[in-house]
C-alpha cells in the first residue's frame, strides 16, 4: 500500500508532465481501436448484406465465382430447363431464376457514369421476388417491359435521378436503353454498389445476349426443411436428371454463399486492417521513446526523494515498483481515453468513406469485446515496458549518492557497451542492405532488405547518443553560432544529456525515415516508368478503363478518323507445357501484329514480328532460362475453354522491363483458331497510332468517338505519364497521412522533453536571468535547442530513409524499374519543415520558462 500511495502521489504531483505521455498512448491506442472498430463495422455491413440477399440454396455454374467475371466478359449461365429439374426435388417450396452481371456501366443521356466513385461495382440484373428480401420499392413500380428499369435509392439520390429519366446500360453484349420506372431502397446498408434491375427477358437479352438462361437459381425451402437437407435433395435430383452431369453445378446453402462472399471481401479488408495497424505500431514505437524520456527525467528530478526513501528503509524493488506503478497508471488512463477516442476515429473514417461513395451506417457500428481489451492491454504493456529501464535505473541509486544530489549514476562502461552494440547492429544492417542491393532476384533480396531496415533502425536508435555529440555540433556550427552566447548555450543544453537528445531525435527519425524511403521509391518508380515509356512505347494513344473494352467501344475507336492503325490486346488463361514437360499456368497475350510497333520490346533471340505469324509465339527471357527454351522449340498451349495448340517459339523477349514483363505473345488470328468465338475475351487495353502530322486532330477525334463510353480513358503518352505520377502521388499522400500520427507523437516527445528539461533546470534558469539573460534570450535559447534536436532527428531519419529507398530501388531494377531518382525538393522541404516542427514544439516550454520568477527559481531545491 505504501508503494501505491507513493506512486499515486507522484503521479498526480506531475500530472501536467504526464499529460503529453498520456496523449501519446491515447493516440496510439485510439488508432488501433479505431482501425478494429472500422474494419469490424465494414465486415458487419457486408455480412448483413450477404445474409439477407442469399436464398436458402443457390445453384450456379460450377466454374462461376462470385467475385469474378469470365474472361469473355459474359457471366457463366445455366439453361432454364434446370429450374424444372430443381422443382422436382423434395422439400422445394419455390424456384426462381436470376440474371446478374457486375461487368456493366450505366450512363445518363449526357454520358455521365452513374456508378460508384469508390471502385464498388455497378450490378445489373433481373427483378425477382427474391429481390424483396434485401430491397423494397419506395417509388414507382417494378420493370415490366424492355424499355423499363428500376434503380437503387442510393444511386438515385447521388445522381438526382427521377422517374422517367432515361439511362443506358453498357454491357459486353450491347447497349440497353430504358426509362427509370421505379426506385428501390435497401433494407440493410448498401456499402456503395450501384444496382439496376430489368424484367427477366430484357435482362437475359441485354446482359447475356440470349434468352432462356440464368446466371444463378434461387431455391426456397419448404417449411421444416433445413438448408443442408435441401442442398442434398437438389444435388441428388440434378445428378439423377437425364443428361445432367453431377459435377456441373455449384450448389451452396445460404451460409456457404455468404461465407464465400465474405471471404472475397475479407481479403481486401485484411489489407486495410493490417496496413493501418502497421502504422499504429510505428506510432507505438515512437511513443516508447517519449515514455522512456519522460520517466528518465522524472526519476532524475526525484533523485533526492528516492535517496530519502532508500535511507528510511525502501528497497530497490520498492523504488522500482513505485515507478512502474506510475507507468501502469499512465498506461491505463491513456488507454481508457484511447479506446473512447478510437470509436470516434472509426466514426470519422466511416464519414470519410461516405464522402468517397461507400455508405456505412453508424447503426452497424461494431465494437467487439476484444477491441477495448486489446487497446487496454497493448497501451498498458507498452507503457510499462517503456518505463522499465528508467525504473531499473531509479532502483540502482544509492542513498548517499542521492542525498548529496549526485543524480542517477553515470555508468561510463554502460555507455561504451551501448555504443559497441549500436555499431555492431548498424554494421550488420548496412551489410544486409548491401546484400539486398546486390541480390540477383527481387524475391530473395526483399527479405534481406527487411532485415537490413530493422537492424539499421535499431542500430541508429542504440547509437543515437554517440551520434548526437558530433551531429549536433555540426548543426550548431551552421545554424547557432551566429546567435552568439545564446546559440552556444542552446548547443550545450542539447549536448548536456546525449542519451536524452538521442532518444528524442530517434522518435522523429523513425517517421521521417519512412517518409524519405517511400519518397525515393515512389519517385524512382515514376522516373523508371517514364523512361521506359519514352524508350518502349511507340503508340500515340492508349485506351483503357476499369473494365474490359466492350465491342461497341472498340468499333467506335476503329471508326475514329486520323488513325493509322488500331491495336487490340487480349490476355487469355492458358497452360503452357515446355519441352522439359513442366506446365505453367501464366497465360498468354494475344495482340495484333502492329503491337510489335506499339511496344518496342527488345529481344534476346529471334524477331518479335515473327511471333505474330500463324502458329508462332514468343516467350519471356525468364521463362526461357527457367525451362531451357530456345527459338525454334515447340510449346504446347492449352487454352482455357478452347483447344490445345502446338506453337513454335519465334522470339524470346527481354524481361528487363516493367512493361509486359514475362508476357508470351501470339497473334489474335492464331488465338481465334483454338478459342471459340463466344470464349474470346474482350480487349483489356487498346492502342492507336495517328497518321503522320495528324496527332492533335486524331487525339481530339478519338476522345469524341469514345464520349459515349465514359468508363474508358483516352490518353496520349503525356497523359499516361501524368496519370502514373498522380496515382503514385495519391498513394504516397495517403501513407504520409498515416505516418503523420507517428510524427505527431514524436513532436509531443520534443515538447515533453523540453518541458521537463525546463523544470529540471529551474535553478540554472533563475541564475542566468539573475546575471542578465533577458526573457527573449531565454525563450530563443530554448527554441534553438528544440530546433537542433528536431534537425538532428531529421538528418538521421532522412539519411537512413534515403539509404533504404536506394536499396529498394536496386530491387525494383530487377523488375525493370532501373532509374534511381532522389526527390530532393521533398527531402529539403521535410528537413526545413523539421526546423519549424522544432520551433512549434518549443513554444509552450519557452513561454513557461520566460514567465519564471527569478528569486523563486534560484531558491528552488
Amino acid at each position: 500500500m505504501t508503494v501505491l500511495r507513493t506512486s499515486l502521489r507522484n503521479f498526480f504531483a506531475h500530472k501536467g508532465r504526464m499529460a503529453l505521455s498520456a496523449v501519446a498512448v491515447l493516440l496510439s491506442v485510439a488508432f488501433v481501436c479505431g482501425t478494429l472498430v472500422f474494419t469490424d463495422t465494414m465486415n458487419t455491413t457486408f455480412d448483413k448484406l450477404f445474409a439477407v440477399t442469399a436464398s436458402d440454396v443457390t445453384v450456379a455454374p460450377k466454374t462461376a465465382k462470385n467475385s469474378e467475371t469470365p474472361q469473355n466478359g459474359v457471366p457463366e449461365t445455366l439453361p432454364a430447363a434446370t429450374l424444372d429439374r430443381i422443382r422436382q426435388a423434395e422439400g422445394v417450396k419455390s424456384v426462381e431464376g436470376g440474371v446478374s452481371s457486375p461487368n456493366v456501366t450505366v450512363v445518363d443521356r449526357h454520358n455521365k457514369n452513374m456508378g460508384s466513385s469508390n471502385g464498388a461495382p455497378t450490378i445489373a440484373g433481373n427483378w425477382t421476388s427474391g429481390s424483396l428480401r434485401s430491397m423494397e420499392i419506395t417509388s414507382g413500380h417494378a420493370p415490366h417491359g424492355p424499355g423499363e428499369m428500376l434503380v437503387d435509392a442510393d444511386t438515385a439520390d447521388k445522381h438526382d435521378l427521377k422517374l422517367g429519366d432515361e439511362l443506358r446500360t453498357i454491357a459486353q453484349t450491347g447497349d440497353l436503353t430504358a426509362r427509370v420506372v421505379g426506385v428501390a431502397t435497401f433494407k440493410v446498408t448498401n456499402p456503395g454498389a450501384s444496382v439496376v434491375y430489368f424484367d427477366t427477358a430484357t435482362a437475359q437479352r441485354g446482359l447475356l445476349g440470349t434468352t432462356g438462361r440464368f446466371t444463378q437459381i434461387s431455391v426456397t425451402a419448404a417449411s421444416g426443411v433445413s438448408d443442408e437437407q435441401l442442398k442434398q435433395n437438389v444435388t441428388r435430383t440434378l445428378a439423377a436428371a437425364a443428361g445432367a452431369k453431377a459435377g456441373a453445378y455449384k450448389i451452396q446453402t445460404a451460409k456457404e454463399n455468404a461465407d464465400e462472399n465474405r471471404k472475397d471481401v475479407g481479403s481486401f479488408m485484411d489489407v486495410i486492417k493490417y496496413a493501418m495497424l502497421g502504422f499504429a505500431g510505428i506510432a507505438f514505437l515512437v511513443g516508447i521513446f517519449l515514455i522512456i524520456n519522460t520517466f528518465s527525467m522524472l526519476v532524475a528530478q526525484r533523485t533526492r526523494e528516492i535517496g530519502l526513501m532508500r535511507a528510511i528503509g525502501s528497497s530497490r524493488k520498492q523504488v522500482n515498483r513505485s515507478v512502474l506503478v506510475e507507468a501502469l497508471l499512465l498506461g491505463f488512463v491513456g488507454s481508457v481515453l484511447g479506446v473512447g477516442a478510437g470509436v470516434g476515429i472509426a466514426i470519422g473514417l466511416m464519414k470519410l468513406m461516405g464522402a468517397a461513395g461507400m455508405d456505412l451506417s453508424t447503426k452497424d457500428l461494431t465494437i467487439k469485446a476484444t477491441t477495448p481489451v486489446a487497446g487496454l492491454v497493448l497501451g498498458v504493456v507498452v507503457t510499462v515496458l517503456a518505463a522499465y529501464l528508467p525504473a531499473r535505473r531509479a532502483g540502482k541509486i544509492s542513498p548517499m549518492a542521492a542525498l548529496r544530489d549526485a543524480g542517477t549514476p553515470a555508468d561510463g562502461r554502460a555507455g561504451w557497451v551501448r555504443a559497441a552494440i549500436g555499431l555492431v547492429l548498424t554494421g550488420a544492417g548496412t551489410a544486409s542492405l548491401y546484400a539486398a542491393a546486390t541480390a540477383d532476384k527481387a524475391s530473395d533480396g526483399s527479405a534481406v532488405l527487411g532485415l537490413g531496415v530493422v537492424l539499421t533502425l535499431i542500430g541508429f536508435v542504440v547509437i543515437g547518443p554517440l551520434l548526437a555529440g558530433g551531429v549536433v555540433r555540426v548543426i550548431s556550427a551552421v545554424l547557432l553560432r551566429a546567435f552568439g552566447p545564446v546559440g552556444r548555450m542552446a548547443e550545450r543544453n542539447a549536448l548536456r544529456n546525449p542519451r536524452r537528445t538521442g532518444a528524442t531525435g530517434a522518435a522523429l527519425m523513425i517517421g521521417l525515415a519512412l517518409v524519405a524511403c517511400l519518397s525515393v521509391v515512389g519517385s524512382s518508380m515514376v522516373a523508371s516508368a517514364t523512361d521506359q515509356l519514352d524508350k518502349s512505347v511507340g503508340a500515340d494513344f492508349i485506351v483503357q478503363g476499369n473494365q474490359r473494352i466492350v465491342p461497341q467501344a472498340e468499333q467506335a475507336m476503329r471508326q475514329s478518323p486520323g488513325l493509322a492503325h488500331v491495336t487490340r490486346y487480349k490476355d487469355l488463361d492458358a497452360t503452357l507445357t515446355s519441352p522439359d514437360g513442366k506446365a505453367d499456368t501464366g497465360g498468354v497475350t494475344a495482340a495484333d501484329p502492329s503491337y510489335a510497333d506499339d511496344l518496342r520490346r527488345p529481344v534476346t533471340a529471334g524477331t518479335l514480328k515473327d511471333a505474330y505469324a500463324p502458329g508462332a509465339m514468343s516467350v519471356g527471357s525468364d521463362y526461357a532460362d527457367k525451362h531451357h527454351v530456345h527459338v525454334g522449340d515447340t510449346l504446347t498451349v492449352a487454352f482455357k475453354g478452347g483447344k490445345t495448340a502446338r506453337l513454335k517459339v519465334a522470339a524470346i523477349t527481354s524481361d528487363d522491363t516493367a512493361i509486359d514483363q514475362g508476357a508470351r505473345y501470339l497473334s489474335i488470328a492464331t488465338m481465334e483458331k483454338y478459342v471459340p468465338a463466344d470464349r474470346v475475351p474482350p480487349n483489356m487495353i487498346m492502342f492507336a497510332k495517328a497518321e503522320d502530322g495528324k496527332e492533335t486532330q486524331a487525339y481530339a477525334a478519338l476522345k469524341k468517338s469514345l464520349e459515349q463510353y465514359p468508363q474508358y480513358q483516352v490518353r496520349d503518352q503525356t497523359d499516361y505519364k501524368q496519370e502514373l505520377k498522380d496515382q503514385i502521388g495519391q498513394l504516397l499522400n495517403m501513407v504520409y497521412g498515416l505516418l503523420a500520427l507517428a510524427i505527431i507523437v514524436a513532436v509531443l516527445g520534443v515538447v515533453n522533453t523540453l518541458a521537463l528539461s525546463v523544470v529540471e533546470r529551474t535553478r540554472e534558469i533563475g541564475l542566468m536571468r539573475a546575471i542578465g539573460l533577458s526573457r527573449r534570450q531565454l525563450r530563443r535559447m530554448i527554441r534553438m535547442e528544440s530546433v537542433v534536436i528536431a534537425l538532428f532527428g531529421a538528418l538521421l531519419g532522412l539519411g537512413l530513409g534515403m539509404g533504404w529507398g536506394a536499396t529498394a530501388q536496386k530491387l525494383l531494377a530487377l523488375e525493370g524499374l532501373g532509374v534511381l531518382d532522389i526527390p530532393w525538393p521533398t527531402i529539403i522541404a521535410v528537413f526545413v519543415g523539421s526546423a519549424f516542427v522544432g520551433l512549434f514544439a518549443a513554444l509552450v516550454p519557452a513561454f513557461r520558462a520566460g514567465r519564471m520568477n527569478v528569486l523563486n527559481a534560484i531558491a528552488t531545491d
